[in-house]
């Protein structure tokens, strides 16, 4: 079992130093530092150490290499990696920082790593880049609303409401940001109108109506696309969302008998053997014997199936209200068929299978109204659409 730590120890800092000298430095350091938040002091925890110092100084002069270049080049869109690096250059100060002291037996000495302050460059940074990505995103929403945009505008305006996030993210409530935000989220989102027309015979439950349209219960999570059910004041509606119902077929109440003679052979009591003359028949010790009475029962078994169905027809069109053209077009169709089962027969009920009694226990039922038929086909028909706008996707 030692010789395997061992090994395993051997393994872990051959692997570690490899990091180092690929240029893995902060893989490394995370190695390092799991293996000595707990016992630093002990011996075979050395070779961790070492790389850790190695490992981290090399890191620190290269971020900050990085850095003095990004800075050197003057270019604002470098900001950004100047920030993060800055604040990578921190996260792992600190992360060391709380080993510390660490020694080198070795060497009879602690190791030395260069801390510094990082936090009002961060700030300095962190302002100078609110202030540029602020710019670039105003700069862009007055681009996004000119006239010959009007094509690409709901893409644009996307693109300016992730860079306004990212800012409010980074320094939260700058300036108008918020408000800009609401803006941009308006510009930016596809607005749908939502119109049900029943051209079926039949008259279509309100219920069913209600839920049709109610598209809070569909699951849709799409930020950038809205559903009305008709149209709201102050809206400007992209595309229509036309569900057509052309056919509601209702059958007729239906009862359907069918007759079974239903025979069995069943024991009823017992009595005394005979022989083919009628005489009893005795066992060993003179006694009669005593055999099971079988008798054969019959009945006439008479099962009824009560059945309505009804059908319902119709079709969902996406309109394009910029060029009142037909983007997409799908049917619709929905089907439900109440059935009940139930029984009665004639004639000893012996006769009769266990599930053929089972049904004799039930009763006829009272028919569903067809208003009640139309709003249970109505819960697939709801079904049937949210898989139609679920795969909806507009052009912007």
């Amino acid at each position: 079992m030692l010789t395997l730590l061992v090994l395993v120890s051997c393994n872990t800092v051959k692997t570690t130093t490899q990091s180092v000298d690929s240029g893995d430095f902060d893989h490394a350091i995370q190695v390092a530092i799991k293996k000595l938040d707990k016992n630093p002091d002990k011996k075979r925890k050395q070779p961790y150490i070492l790389l850790l110092e190695e490992a981290y100084a090399k890191v620190v002069a290269q971020d900050e290499a990085r850095i003095a270049y990004l800075e050197k080049d003057g270019d604002k869109v470098h900001l950004e990696e100047i920030y993060n690096t800055l604040n990578d250059l921190k996260y792992r100060q600190t992360q060391v920082k709380r080993l510390l002291p660490l020694y080198i037996e070795k060497e009879k000495r602690a190791i030395v790593l260069d801390f510094k302050y990082y936090d009002d460059k961060i700030l300095a940074v962190k302002s100078e880049l609110t202030d540029y990505l602020y710019a670039e995103a105003v700069e862009e929403y007055a681009f996004a609303n000119l006239p010959d945009r009007q094509a690409g505008a709901k893409k644009d305006h996307r693109s300016v409401y992730n860079k306004l996030s990212h800012l409010n993210e980074l320094t939260p409530n700058f300036k108008d940001v918020n408000s800009l935000m609401a803006e941009v989220k308006i510009k930016g989102t596809d607005f749908v109108s939502v119109q049900l027309y029943n051209d079926a015979p039949v008259i279509l439950p309100f219920q069913l109506e209600r839920e049709l349209l109610d598209f809070s219960t569909y699951g849709l999570d799409d930020f950038w696309t809205e559903y009305h059910t008709g149209t709201q004041n102050g809206i400007v509606y992209d595309y229509n969302l036309e569900v057509g119902l052309r056919e509601i077929n209702v059958s007729p109440e239906h009862i359907f008998e069918s007759l079974t003679e239903a025979k069995k052979v069943i024991k009823d009591g017992t009595e005394f053997q005979k022989d083919e003359d009628g005489n009893y028949v005795l066992d060993k010790n003179g006694d009669r014997i005593v055999i099971d009475k079988l008798v054969t029962v019959t009945a006439e078994y008479y099962e009824y199936r009560q059945s309505k169905a009804v059908q319902v027809q119709g079709r969902a069109r996406f309109v394009d209200l910029k060029t009142n053209r037909v983007m997409d077009s799908f049917p619709l169709a929905s089907e439900f068929i109440f059935t009940h089962h139930y029984a009665d027969y004639e004639g000893d009920k012996r006769a009769l299978t266990r599930d053929q009694y089972l049904l004799t226990r039930n009763r006829p039922l009272r028919f569903p109204t067809d208003e009640q038929m139309v709003f249970d086909a109505g819960e697939d028909l709801k079904e049937n659409l949210k898989q139609i706008v679920r795969r909806q996707r507009f052009v912007i």
